[in-house]
Parts: C-alpha cells; structure tokens; sequence
C-alpha cells in the first residue's frame, strides 16, 4: 500500500523499551529511522502497548500512560495494562491514537467482561472530553482487546458504529465489525475465530470530501507465510512458541491495519 510501510504501528504485550529499539534497528527497518513510545506499566505481567511510527508521516506531541483502574474481590488494586495515549502532528494534522491491550477473559467471558468495561472507558472519556471541544476530533482507538466488534465494552461503552452513516459527530466508528459478522478472525481459539485486534476510529475520519486525511479501508493481514500449516494449530496464526518449544513463527494473533488518504495539493 505504501513504499515506506506504516507510519503508526501498536503493538503489545511488550517486556521493555530494548526488545523494540532491537526491532528498529533490524537491517529492514533500520533506514525508516523508526521511533518508539513506551512506558514500563504496572500490569502484574510486566507486559505494555506501545507505539512505534515514522517521523517522516507522524511528529508526537505528547504522550501519557493512562492507568485502569480495577479492584480485586478484597478491594485491593488489580494491575492490568495501561493504555497508552499519544498525540501528534500526522503530516500537519492532529490526531489522538490510544494503544490498548484490554484485560484478559481468564475466568469467563462474562465474569472478565467488567474489567474490558473499564478498560473501554478510559479511552472513550478522552475522546469525549476532546469531541465537546471538536467534535470533528481525530481518534484512533487500536489493540488486542480481548472482546470482539459485537461486545458490550465496544458497542455499549465505545458506542461504536458498525456502518459509518450511524456515527454522529463525536461519534466512534470500527471497521472491523463488518469482518465479524463475515465469519473472518485475528487469533483462533479451540477451533473458533475471534476478532479481538481491532481498530477504531473517530467520525472526523469519515468524510472523504475534506482536505485532511480520511478513512479509505481496513483489513485483517494474514498471508499465507503467517499461516501454522501443521499440528495441533494447523490452520491458526503461526505463533512464537507451542508450549515450550519455539515454533520460529511471528504470534498467535494476526495484525490489523487501516488506510488513510488524503488528497494531494
């Protein structure tokens, strides 16, 4: 799609700042001259999003690393990824992208899904409190976030549309809900699909008449190479390790994109 690649990239599950700067200076990426925003979070794991994007498309502005704040049983605080909030200038124009890695749903679907609840609102407030001021505001909202297009913590918390003549301004709009209802998946699960990497975006993405960027396409990226083509995960993304053995694969969850364009002056 683009001669350079991305120019904003998430990513989680990310142990320390040096496994990302080791990534950007890998002979195929080492030219881009790729950044990095990370924060050594407080999630029990010590696993965090982050963000790497090409200065020559997207100049950061500020960042923060946006605490979520849950409780035990006991009433003690749990520590589950922070969401990491980075504005800037992409190719002169403001945008707010949140980074997100939602909690898990170990113990239940619905048991885990008020700790997803929370974790969706701590973006969402962002984006509200930005929209009462430009309800044209430019959000990305992106990440593995343990629910799909059709949970609650996406359709009730984020409100988002899954057809763009839905969204108001202010208003919130996931691409991937679509793909859902398709039967198409990111990571597989004791043989069903889920789409949990998703990637939202704002109504100021949405009409494509204007001279900023707009929202041209989304896709799930999931090439044949990234396929596991034997054994107990045939057909899955070819992950890292199975088990304890290093399977020489890329995750167990495909990646998920979006394209912007705008008009050339």
């Amino acid at each position: 799609v683009s001669p350079d690649g991305f120019s904003i990239l998430g990513v989680a599950e990310i142990e320390n700042t040096k496994v990302l700067e080791d990534l950007v200076a890998q002979p195929g990426l080492a030219n881009r001259h790729l950044k990095i925003v990370h924060y050594d979070g407080p999630d029990d794991r010590s696993i965090d999003p982050a963000l790497i994007y090409n200065p020559r498309y997207f100049i950061v502005k500020q960042s923060q690393s946006l605490f979520v704040r849950m409780a035990n049983p006991d009433g003690s605080l749990h520590y589950t990824r922070d969401v990491l909030w980075v504005s800037g200038l992409y190719d002169g124009e403001m945008v707010h992208v949140f980074v997100n890695h939602w909690p898990s749903r170990r113990g239940g679907e619905e048991a885990s899904a008020p700790g997803r609840a929370i974790a969706a609102g701590v973006s969402k407030h962002i984006i509200d409190s930005l929209a009462e001021t430009d309800p044209n505001v430019k959000a990305i909202v992106m990440g593995d976030l343990n629910d799909d297009p059709v949970s609650p913590s996406i359709t009730k918390v984020m409100q988002a549309k899954g057809e763009k003549e839905d969204v108001k301004a202010g208003g919130i709009y996931n691409p991937f809900t679509k793909f859902y209802k398709q039967g198409l998946g990111s990571m597989a699960y004791n043989d069903a699909w889920s789409l949990f990497d998703q990637i939202m975006i704002s109504y100021g993405f949405l009409d494509q008449k204007q001279k900023g960027f707009f929202y041209q396409k989304a896709a799930v990226f999931n090439r044949d190479f990234m396929i596991q083509k034997t054994g107990r995960y045939k057909g899955y993304p070819l992950r890292t390790y199975d088990g304890g053995v290093y399977n020489h694969g890329y995750s167990d969850h495909f990646p998920t994109y979006i394209v912007l364009l705008k008009e050339k002056q």
